[in-house]
């Protein structure tokens, strides 16, 4: 829902202010449509139903995983392609995975959305629009901003839907915010975000080299400068930063790679997630033995590291997979 345009319809109408408080209430809540909004006069039902689009998103396909997973690909009014993901867990979690931009521009060599073709930053009701789909299927209580695009490109956007998301039964504490290292963007959430959203950071390579090479953006914002960065957030907020690692064969998963990356962390800021690799096209993942053998030595120097459970896979709705042909 375009919560603006609601806001200037609710006013041409002659509404008191409170009204705009009373929809998005109930569109927080999981109402299907205005008609559900009994609380609202019916002709102000109509009036917004013919005026207001009940999303700004339009649901193009949606397909759901043997483990529960539903990937939704929906379109923007002017056209552009967007995916989310709903992952459900069996302790109860219901965590998304939401899209800060349509594509994204920094081209990761191991991200099949790298692979698409940049559209646009989206909306903060664009963003909210996927949670709100997936809130009106089943009560959520987790969010990422770990779909498509770099969410710091667009943060201004990012953090006004994050600070509704307590709205729909996300909490701050809950809501993670990934970075690939987007120098400005990180420094501004560091400085003026006083709600306790976290930050997990996109590492993939503790060898300057290596990384420029796995991601582009280390050229312009080098490692060393983005976990500076890191430490000062852990600094202001008392929390930890996620370091997401994705575990490519023969490339990036070696005892010398590991070490690089445990002399590069410390463990009262960092706890490392191991992610295996999805297949995008162009590397193959690391062995469980490889994994295993990565964590091993992250075990010893005392840096916390789980390897994260994929989900949704067989959708090509797990970490790196989503992608849209134009």
């Amino acid at each position: 829902m375009d919560l603006a345009l609601l806001e200037r319809t609710l006013a041409e109408q002659g509404e008191p202010a409170y009204r705009a408080r009373q929809v998005w209430e109930w569109t927080s809540r999981g109402a299907p449509s205005y008609d559900a909004m009994t609380t609202l006069p019916k002709a102000l039902r109509t009036a917004l139903g013919e005026r207001v689009p009940f999303s700004t998103l339009e649901v193009v396909t949606e397909r759901e995983s043997k483990d529960g997973t539903v990937k939704t690909l929906f379109r923007t009014a002017d056209g552009h392609p967007v995916e989310a993901v709903l992952m459900r867990y069996r302790d109860g979690r219901r965590s998304l995975c939401l899209s800060s931009q349509s594509g994204c521009p920094l081209t990761c060599t191991f991200c099949a959305t790298g692979t698409m073709r940049f559209g646009r930053n989206l909306t903060s009701s664009e963003i909210l629009d996927q949670a709100l789909h997936f809130r009106r299927r089943e009560p959520v209580n987790h969010a990422v901003y770990m779909g498509m695009g770099e969410p710091f490109l667009n943060v201004d956007e990012v953090l006004a839907s994050a600070r509704r998301l307590p709205d729909l039964g996300i909490t701050h504490r809950r809501t993670t915010i990934s970075t690939v290292g987007w120098m400005p963007g990180l420094r501004r959430f560091v400085d003026e975000v006083d709600q306790p959203i976290r930050l997990a950071f996109s590492l993939h390579a503790a060898d300057p080299a290596k990384r420029s090479e796995l991601m582009p953006v280390n050229d312009r914002y080098p490692l060393a400068d983005v976990l500076a960065e890191c430490r000062r957030y852990v600094e202001l907020r008392r929390r930890k930063v996620f370091v997401e690692y994705v575990l490519l064969a023969g490339v990036n998963d070696s005892r010398a790679d590991a070490t690089a990356l445990a002399a590069a962390l410390d463990s009262r800021a960092f706890k490392v997630n191991l992610i295996p690799y999805n297949p995008t096209g162009l590397y193959e993942g690391s062995s469980r033995e490889a994994i295993q053998r990565f964590k091993a030595v992250l075990d010893r120097a005392r840096i916390p590291a789980t390897v994260r459970l994929t989900r949704g896979r067989d959708i090509e709705a797990a970490c790196g997979q989503l992608a849209v042909a134009r």
